[in-house]
């Protein structure tokens, strides 16, 4: 599917994929301080993004922009982010470049993010991005709006975690409301965000 300037994103599209979106959350309240070695936080930031994105492309739901300046990974309804088996090896991968604290600390911050997501069918925005050299141009924004329009052509809802409050009143232009808080362990408060169907 082609939405507008958007693209569906595939394999060959991962490496641009894992560069927007470590440079776009390298300073992020909740994925900055996640990876606290700073020396480092690109490269094992890169690492959890390559890992997602890889797994997440058995659904074609995650987009790039022509040009390839922002992206935004969504799971579809009755879709899962990892199997059990692909959360293991997460596990395991982040414990041989992060450490035990760190891996404990971004799987907690998964395992929040899931506890609190909605059971009701919908489209879920697990992380949309815009690379620092095309930031402010809105870009991420533009692309998130075709998104949402292939999501009312499906009569379908819309669900996302702001982990950054600048960007709640963005996504509230684009018709998501508050729907909770998750609190992390670093005390960081994000909002999630609803978006009900559209016909």
């Amino acid at each position: 599917m082609t939405t507008g300037s958007a693209r569906v994103a595939g394999p060959a599209d991962v490496d641009r994929i894992v560069e927007i979106l470590t440079t776009a959350f390298f300073h992020d309240p909740l994925w900055g301080p996640a990876f606290p070695d700073v020396e480092r936080r690109a490269e094992q930031a890169a690492g959890l993004w390559r890992f997602y994105v890889t797994c997440v492309l058995r659904y074609p739901w995650t987009f790039l922009t022509a040009g390839g300046e922002a992206t935004a990974v969504w799971i579809p309804p009755g879709g899962v982010e990892l199997t059990s088996a692909e959360e293991s090896e997460l596990e395991h991968l982040l414990l041989t470049s992060t450490g035990r604290e760190t891996t404990d600390g971004i799987l907690q911050i998964m395992a929040r993010f899931d506890a609190v997501r909605p059971r009701e069918p919908h489209y879920y925005l697990g992380l949309i991005g815009t690379h620092d050299v095309h930031r402010g141009k809105g870009q991420g924004m533009r692309l998130l709006a075709e998104n949402l329009a292939a999501v009312d052509a499906a009569g379908a809802a819309a669900y996302l975690e702001s982990s950054n409050p600048a960007n709640d009143v963005r996504y509230g232009r684009l018709g998501f409301t508050p729907h909770g808080k998750i609190t992390a362990a670093s005390g960081h408060v994000m909002t999630t965000m609803w978006r009900p169907p559209r016909r």
